[in-house]
């Protein structure tokens, strides 16, 4: 019997609300351990349904609880109050949230795209509360170009926005990112969700990616990393995902010939990756 579509298969892990003081994060979770063990943070133009694979995988287990987070802005997420915020400032939500839901041991935190930058910087703020960090197709920011590069690509970025709004960015960037080769669910479901962010959130997030320093970042995280990233991915290419890895003397992990979404399309690779 065939896997049910992405889109199908996300029915079975609907949205809930954290809401305490400073909080107020949506996000999906699978899994019936009594504790939290992975944390997914997703990427700028996703949500926490392009997690579906993972949480698919997590479902039966009983030793695993995984939980997929929408970021601030995304969804029903409460914004940042912050108009231009940085890595730290997501990773202090992520913290809060985590509090909030009462989880305090280490977990595995898995950052995809502008999720790792995220991700670096929580782990940077609480490296006692993070056992493994896994960067898939990471962001690296753009906190080390000249301030000219950093505005133009930031400019160029929220002028397609403006002019395209989140559905028609949607139906321009989809296919790309993913390869030539995946299905069409699973750019359906890339479509449907980058139709569903909120612009201002977007627009948060835009900021912070283009002052974002990944490589500063990583070179102050001592836990465990794995980085790993598909052949395919056009929008960030191996040779940059490797760099990454490489830097910390670590080697790359390569997911095959998939494109920038490779949790979706690699998701056998990626569980393994995960251990789920």
């Amino acid at each position: 019997m065939s896997s049910p579509s992405p889109h199908a298969a996300l029915q079975h892990f609907p949205t809930a609300l954290a809401l305490a003081p400073e909080v107020q994060v949506q996000y999906r979770q699978a899994g019936h351990a009594a504790r939290v063990t992975h944390v997914l943070l997703h990427g700028i133009g996703s949500g926490s349904g392009s997690w579906v694979r993972q949480l698919q995988a997590a479902e039966p287990r009983q030793d695993r609880r995984v939980l997929a987070w929408d970021a601030p802005g995304y969804g029903r997420s409460a914004p940042l109050e912050l108009q231009h915020p940085q890595a730290a400032d997501y990773a202090r939500r992520l913290w809060l949230w985590l509090d909030a839901l009462g989880q305090d041991q280490p977990i595995t935190l898995v950052g995809h795209s502008l999720g790792a930058l995220m991700a670096a910087a929580a782990t940077l703020q609480h490296p006692e509360r993070v056992a493994r960090l896994v960067l898939l197709s990471p962001a690296r920011g753009y906190g080390d170009a000249p301030e000219a590069d950093r505005e133009a690509k930031l400019a160029t970025r929220l002028a397609t926005l403006h002019k395209l709004g989140p559905a028609g960015m949607a139906n321009a960037r989809a296919a790309a990112m993913l390869s030539p080769d995946a299905d069409d669910g699973m750019v359906d479901l890339v479509r449907e969700t980058m139709a569903q962010i909120d612009p201002a959130g977007y627009t948060q997030a835009s900021r912070m990616l283009s002052t974002g320093r990944l490589d500063a970042d990583l070179a102050r995280v001592s836990v465990p990393l794995s980085v790993a990233s598909g052949s395919a991915d056009t929008i960030t290419p191996p040779d940059a995902c490797a760099d990454v890895a490489h830097r910390k003397d670590l080697p790359w992990t390569d997911l095959g010939p998939v494109g920038h979404v490779c949790a979706l399309e690699a998701a056998a690779r990626v569980n393994a990756l995960l251990d789920l």
